[in-house]
């Protein structure tokens, strides 16, 4: 009797292990459970924790509310301007409602690929090479915007974001584009450089009105240039005529032009008064004896 009565324990014990291990799920924080009871969802969502189902009637599937990265297969596509790329993307979704994940589709991570897949040649043939090289954003957004829609309702999914990866261009298009840049980088320089000789023509303009009003300023810009020329050592030095002997001779020429001009009415004028360096050149003759010829 005592035997018999030891088993019966034992096996009632080993049955309600059995029945607790059945009945007990336990929900991760990350997760949501379903309960189906005989086919039939039940409405409350099992929060994280420990739950009591019943056993053989009900069953547990627990979804995962991360959200979830996948990776886009590069996909030939043909630009609106006819060009060929190769594109890929990322997604990133999560789970909203885990009763629609389960119910409303099969496999939705493999959905959501294919229907990005669609999405992303849809997007990618609407829009021209240069919006997709430069506005990226904008394409992300269009992407999101496309998958999202057959997505979040029915599915119960949220698309959070969208990326484009990479975009390869032909060959002969790169060349292309690197010339087309190599151009324009060209036109800027020269652009640049025109202007800054447009701007130094200007201040030289400047400066060259400013020393006509000073006739000392010339003799002085001489001199400071005889002196930058010197200080690089070189064996030979040029030194250019006075100013002020170039400007006897040009006065003198007008001179004679208004003469002439003039039939020979002023043949007895006096010749022009000589500035100091003319007159310093005509003191040294005379005291070398050499005297002009009347």
């Amino acid at each position: 009797m005592a035997v018999a009565a030891i088993v019966a324990v034992v096996i009632v014990v080993v049955l309600a292990l059995i029945v607790l291990s059945l009945s007990v799920r336990l929900v991760q924080q990350y997760q949501r459970g379903v309960v189906f009871r005989f086919g039939r969802v039940l409405e409350r969502i099992r929060q994280p924790g420990f739950h009591l189902i019943v056993p053989i009637a009900d069953r547990m599937v627990r979804v995962s509310m991360q959200t979830t990265v996948i990776g886009v297969p590069a996909q030939g596509v043909i630009t609106r301007d006819n060009v060929t790329l190769t594109v890929d993307a990322v997604v990133y979704y999560r789970v909203v409602d885990p009763v629609k994940v389960l119910v409303n589709v099969r496999d939705y991570p493999s959905a959501v690929l294919q229907v990005a897949q669609t999405a992303l040649r849809s997007v990618i043939g609407k829009a021209d090479l240069d919006t997709l090289l430069r506005d990226r954003d904008k394409i992300n957004a269009e992407l999101k915007a496309v998958i999202d829609a057959p997505t979040e309702k029915p599915w119960g999914l949220l698309i959070e974001r969208v990326e484009v990866k990479d975009v390869s261009l032909p060959e002969g298009m790169k060349r292309s584009m690197s010339r087309q840049a190599e151009a324009e980088r060209e036109r800027r320089a020269r652009v640049i450089a025109a202007d800054g000789e447009f701007q130094a023509s200007r201040r030289l303009a400047d400066a060259s009105r400013a020393m006509a009003n000073t006739p000392g300023a010339y003799q002085l810009r001489l001199l400071q240039t005889v002196v930058d020329v010197a200080a690089e050592k070189n064996s030979t030095l040029v030194m250019p005529f006075p100013v002020e002997l170039l400007q006897f001779f040009q006065e003198y020429g007008r001179r004679g032009r208004e003469q002439v001009a003039q039939g020979g009415a002023g043949a007895t004028e006096q010749p022009p008064a000589l500035g100091p360096t003319t007159e310093r050149v005509a003191a040294a003759a005379e005291g070398d004896g050499h005297r002009p010829q009347p």
